[in-house]
């Protein structure tokens, strides 16, 4: 036995293990590769101190290099276990050094595309990123590239996204998880602004953004306030040892986000960034996590359960909303490919807009029933008028408003959140409602609108106080929480809701 083994034998396992973690995290990012030399010093250092045979220093060393406040306060302290973090911990490692390798950016097979590699480490990065306090993005981002990863994904000529090969074909991109689960991921890691092809990027993006015909802003049906079930088959996988049933977000909110940021500079309009500045905090994701739940539940909930964040809206937003020619978009309605839409100018135009939220709430008793119900909720209405029944007036005092229904004989009252400390235990949220104003280039408007409970879709109508601008309906998610952005899609409100209308997008961040 050498001189160096019998020096160590000695020692505590507590302090050999320390030993071990140090030499484990000499650097933050990347696998723990210092911690070989030492194990292959001699075979009893190895027998002590292998990650097979110390699932506590695989532990120790996952919490080191990786975010987990946010996974235990989503999924419970039991995934918090030395034997799941030293699972994850080696799980993680081969996945990110697939990324680091560019293995699976483009197409090297002609199945390629449908390989569960492939879907499992696209789902390991967009969760990563949603859990992400700061540790997960530097892993991804520092060690593993992400953003090269993804701008060959997305822009190289052999792209597994396909994007190029669709923009050559003049054939449509095909919205698949491992698209809808990269263009969030884009939009997050990415900068195209700073690139110099960043034209060629706002033109990969421009269908997706603007052809609502083809691509949804939500999986369920955008015209139900309480849907039943979801249009896509949640999928079911493994992330801390232990299997989930999630539904990606669609591909045109990110899309729309990463594309009014990529083209506002260029015609001299400010738009916002889109996506959430404060990477770092796994707490502007939570409702974006809980959406992905909720959407893979059936039947889906009609209570609000975590998937819009109370008081998000509230306060001043500006952005952009843009529109094509009608004939151009009358034209994309009867058929005509991408090219149309390519070979169109999109009409911009910045609004700002002054918000307002109310909540209904219900008190809950200590078995947690809710009661104390005086009346019934408000109605369910027409998804043309942000499902607000037909005759309802709002009356607004300080902290709270009235809503009256036509056939009912109580106001419901409804208060702002400093006035009715919602988050406070024994109350339950039962309705939301959005009351504002604005202004954009075409005049003065007035804006009102709702969440839906189980996905946290708001729609607004938007309705111009003079001239003959009309009445407009926007309908999107905030990607991000309060500090994120609100995104999707505006259409007109004389088109029946099961029919195509003409439609355009925005985007909206809060005034900073």
């Amino acid at each position: 036995m050498s001189t160096q083994a019998v020096a160590f034998d000695w020692l505590p396992q507590e302090v050999m293990e320390n030993i071990a973690f140090f030499a484990a995290t000499t650097t933050d990012i990347g696998p723990p590769s210092d911690l070989l030399p030492l194990l292959l010093s001699c075979r009893s250092i190895y027998h002590a101190l292998s990650l097979d045979a110390n699932l506590h220093l695989c532990a120790r060393i996952f919490e080191y290099k990786f975010d987990l406040n946010a996974a235990v306060r989503r999924l419970g302290q039991h995934i918090a276990t030395p034997d799941v973090l030293s699972k994850e911990l080696r799980k993680r490692f081969v996945y990110l050094k697939r990324i680091r390798a560019r293995t699976d950016s483009r197409i090297c097979a002609p199945d390629m595309s449908n390989s569960p590699m492939i879907s499992e480490l696209l789902w390991l990065a967009y969760l990563m990123m949603l859990e992400n306090d700061g540790k997960n993005v530097k892993q991804l981002r520092e060690y593993a590239g992400m953003e090269q990863w993804l701008m060959e994904y997305w822009f190289d000529d052999k792209g597994a996204s396909l994007a190029s090969k669709a923009l050559l074909e003049d054939v449509w991109l095909l919205e698949n998880e491992h698209n809808s689960w990269q263009c969030g991921c884009f939009g997050c890691f990415s900068d195209p602004r700073t690139e110099r092809n960043y034209r060629t990027f706002a033109t990969v993006l421009k269908p997706t953004a603007l052809a609502a015909n083809r691509y949804n802003i939500c999986h369920t049906p955008w015209e139900d306030f309480i849907p039943r079930s979801c249009l896509l088959e949640p999928t079911c996988i493994n992330h801390y040892s232990n299997p989930y049933q999630l539904t990606p977000p669609t591909m045109a909110i990110p899309a729309i986000l990463s594309y009014l940021s990529l083209v506002g500079p260029l015609v001299g309009l400010h738009t916002p960034n889109g996506f959430p500045s404060s990477l770092n905090q796994s707490l502007e994701w939570e409702a974006d996590w809980q959406r992905c739940i909720n959407l893979a539940k059936s039947p889906l909930a009609s209570q609000f359960s975590g998937a819009y964040k109370v008081g998000s809206l509230q306060g001043v937003w500006e952005g952009v909303f843009t529109y094509t020619e009608f004939t151009t978009y009358a034209a994309l309605l009867s058929g005509r490919p991408p090219s149309i839409l390519h070979n169109s100018m999109v009409a911009q135009h910045r609004q700002t807009w002054r918000l307002r939220e109310y909540y209904l709430t219900v008190s809950r008793s200590a078995d947690g029933i809710a009661g104390g119900v005086e009346s019934p909720p408000l109605s369910s209405g027409d998804p043309l008028k942000a499902f607000f029944p037909s005759g309802i007036r709002i009356h607004e005092h300080a902290g709270s408003a009235e809503v009256h229904e036509p056939g009912k004989m109580v106001p419901l009252s409804y208060r702002q959140p400093s006035a009715c400390g919602v988050e406070a235990e024994g109350l339950d949220i039962q309705d939301i409602i959005v009351v504002g104003e604005g202004h954009s280039a075409w005049g003065q408007f007035n804006v009102i609108g709702r969440v839906r409970p189980c996905d946290g879709f708001v729609s607004f109508l938007k309705e111009y106080v003079e001239g003959d601008r009309g009445q407009w309906l926007y309908r999107g998610y905030l990607v991000g929480s309060i500090n994120g952005s609100f995104s999707g899609r505006w259409r007109d409100t004389l088109s029946l809701p099961d029919a195509n209308g003409y439609e355009g997008c925005f985007v909206m961040s809060r005034r900073r």
